[in-house]
C-alpha cells in the first residue's frame, strides 16, 4: 500500500493512462482526416467578448491565446463526439434536447400576429381576460355563537325594520362588532368570496340593488345586506390588454409548435419499445408491489 503512494508509482500510472488513450483516439494516418477553420467572423467574437468582459481591447498575444483556447475546445468537442462521449449522458442529452427546443421556440417568436389573430383568441378565452363582477355593499354582522337561535330571528326582525325606514341609517351600532369592514366598494367577486366565503360572493351577486337583503351566511356568521352597486364582468377591449393577450398568444402557439415539430421528428423514426416480461425476476417483483 505504501507503494501506491509513491510519485513515481503516479506517474508511471498517467502515463499508462494517456498512451492507452492516445492509441484510442490517435489517428491511423500521417495527416489529419478533418479540418477545423476559425473565421474572421469568430475571431471578432472572441475579441469583442475579452473587450466586453476586460473594458479593454486583447493584445496580440492574448488574441492568440483566445483563439488556440477555441482551437483547443473545438478539437476536444469533435474527439470526444467521434469517441461517442456524448451517448447515454444524462447531462448532455437534456441539454442537447432543450437546445432543439429553443430552435423551435426561435421559430415561433419570429412570428407577428395579427389584430385578427389576437382578437380571435381574446374572443375564445374570455375566461382567461374577463374583468370580475364587483359589487359595493354595506354589512351587518350578527354572531350565531353570541346570539344562538336568536341570530335569524334578530336579523330577519331588523331586516324588516330597515325596509322600513329606507337604506339611508346609520348602522354603526346595529348587529355585532367582526374583525372585518361593514363597508365595501367595488370589490372583486373573488376578493368578497375570500373574505367571507364563496357561498356568500354568489349569493350577493344575486341580490337586488337597492335595498337590504338577508340574512346570507358565511363563514363567520350571518349577514344583513345592502348592495349599492353592481358591474357585471367584461370582456376589455383587445386595445387595453394587447400585451397580455399576445403574450398567451404566443404561449398557445409556442406549445402547439413543440407538438408539431416533436411529432414530425418522431415519425422519421421506427419505434420499438422492448418491455420485460411478468415474470423475470426483479421487473416482476416491482409490478406486485405497485399492484398492492
Amino acid at each position: 500500500m505504501k507503494l501506491l503512494r509513491e510519485p513515481l508509482v503516479h506517474f508511471l500510472i498517467l502515463g499508462a493512462g494517456l498512451f492507452l488513450l492516445f492509441s484510442i483516439v490517435g489517428d491511423s494516418g500521417d495527416r489529419p482526416t478533418d479540418s477545423i477553420v476559425v473565421s474572421a467572423g469568430r475571431v471578432s467574437q472572441l475579441t469583442e467578448a475579452f473587450a466586453r468582459s476586460r473594458q479593454r481591447p486583447p493584445t496580440e498575444e492574448e488574441l492568440e491565446g483566445l483563439i488556440e483556447d477555441h482551437i483547443r475546445e473545438e478539437v476536444y468537442y469533435r474527439q470526444a463526439l467521434a469517441m461517442g462521449l456524448d451517448r447515454d449522458d444524462t447531462i448532455v442529452r437534456r441539454r442537447l434536447c432543450q437546445k432543439l427546443e429553443f430552435f423551435s421556440n426561435d421559430l415561433v417568436a419570429a412570428v407577428t400576429p395579427t389584430e385578427k389573430q389576437l382578437q380571435t383568441y381574446l374572443s375564445e378565452h374570455d375566461d382567461v381576460f374577463r374583468r370580475p363582477t364587483r359589487l359595493s355593499f354595506h354589512q351587518i354582522y350578527f354572531d350565531q355563537n353570541r346570539r344562538g337561535g336568536q341570530a335569524a330571528r334578530n336579523a330577519n326582525a331588523l331586516l324588516a325594520r330597515l325596509n322600513a325606514v329606507g337604506s339611508e341609517v346609520d348602522t354603526a351600532a346595529l348587529g355585532d362588532s367582526l374583525m372585518l369592514p361593514r363597508d365595501y366598494d367595488l370589490i372583486p367577486e373573488v376578493e368578497i368570496a375570500n373574505r367571507l366565503g364563496n357561498e356568500f360572493a354568489l349569493a350577493l351577486v344575486e341580490l337586488p340593488v337597492g335595498r337590504w337583503s338577508g340574512p346570507v351566511e358565511s363563514g363567520f356568521g350571518l349577514h344583513l345586506v345592502l348592495v349599492r352597486e353592481r358591474r357585471s364582468g367584461s370582456l376589455p377591449a383587445l386595445t387595453e390588454v394587447r400585451d397580455a393577450v399576445e403574450r398567451e398568444w404566443r404561449n398557445m402557439r409556442r406549445q402547439e409548435a413543440s407538438v408539431v415539430f416533436y411529432r414530425g421528428l418522431r415519425d422519421r423514426y421506427e419505434i420499438h419499445v422492448e418491455r420485460p416480461r411478468v415474470g423475470e425476476g426483479e421487473y416482476d417483483s416491482k409490478v406486485a408491489e405497485l399492484q398492492r
